[in-house]
């Protein structure tokens, strides 16, 4: 089975009011984890990899190790590059076999914005990839995203019209409240979408698949975990679950999750050295972090994205 792109998963998810969980990727265990757990729930998936992980693990391994989870698990997975910033780096991942690439021009002004997109999804749909633009900044830290609280806007509605049709993009990521990184927000500071916004850009672009980033949860007794074996991260309070499901359930049919992953990888790590001070064979330790990670991604699907028995 090869890759496929997002267009048909889209096409279904809004359909069927659900959304396709984007997982970013970084190692082998990672993929293991989300492949396993999707396979388990019969859903399909979006792999994603930044310009980070990319410079980490090296693009032709992270592609082969995709490659591989289609091999063992036989789903619909669509390999999708999160937040390219220029051209060059999009051809490179369409070029190199993604089938997917998000051109985000969000920091440029509207005209910049919509002449940055059209140019990467001029040559996107050459080679039948497709593409998610964005409107509008969420705020927050993320490999090389990084939007400071004052510089975050919420898209405006009146703009998305223009932008789709201007540039051709196959999907749209919006801010509506969402964050990016694990400090979302401060103890006591209550986290709301703007269900408003979105259900303006539902009527403006009908049946048109939008985005959600920085949707982590942030889960609490990860966290935790962490603080209690080393580590010093503050407490911080994620997106609620029920209202992602919410999203999902309307014209949102992608949803991003990295800072979870990433905070049951290292916390369960954390609690292992912890217990097991000696040990250093990679294999004891990746070993339970892979099945956490599994477990989460599982959660996920039934319970915020509703994409299990969809594959």
């Amino acid at each position: 089975m090869a890759l496929v792109t997002t267009k048909e998963m889209f096409k279904k998810a809004y359909k069927e009011g659900y959304a396709i969980g984007a997982f970013n990727v970084n190692n082998m265990e990672i993929i293991q984890g989300i492949t396993e757990a999707a396979k388990e729930e019969n859903s399909p998936l979006i792999l994603q990899v930044s310009s980070g992980a990319r410079k980490y693990a090296n693009h032709t391994y992270l592609v082969k190790l995709v490659e591989a989870a289609l091999i063992e698990t036989g789903l619909p997975i669509a390999l999708h590059l999160d937040h390219g910033d220029t051209f060059e780096l999009c051809k490179s991942c369409i070029d190199g076999g993604f089938t997917s690439v998000m051109i985000d021009g969000s920091h440029h002004s509207f005209e910049d914005n919509v002449a940055l997109t059209k140019k990467v999804v001029d040559y996107a749909h050459e080679k039948g990839v497709s593409v998610e633009g964005e409107l509008g900044r969420l705020a927050g830290i993320e490999d090389a995203v990084n939007v400071s609280a004052e510089d975050a806007s919420y898209t405006r509605p009146e703009q998305v019209e223009e932008f789709v049709s201007k540039t051709g993009v196959d999907s749209l990521a919006i801010a509506i409240g969402t964050s990016h990184g694990a400090y979302k927000f401060k103890p006591g500071q209550k986290p709301q979408l703007r269900f408003d916004i979105l259900e303006e850009i539902e009527k403006r672009l009908p049946e048109f698949p939008i985005v959600l980033h920085g949707a982590s949860s942030v889960i609490p007794e990860f966290v935790k975990m962490i603080n209690e074996n080393g580590g010093q991260m503050p407490n911080a309070i994620g997106i609620p679950e029920d209202m992602l499901r919410k999203a999902s359930s309307m014209a949102v049919c992608k949803i991003n999750i990295d800072s979870d992953l990433r905070l049951v990888m290292t916390g369960t790590i954390r609690k292992y050295f912890h217990d097991n001070p000696s040990h250093f064979d990679p294999r004891q330790y990746l070993s339970p972090a892979r099945a956490a990670i599994k477990e989460l991604v599982k959660h996920k699907i039934v319970n915020v994205l509703g994409s299990n028995g969809k594959a």
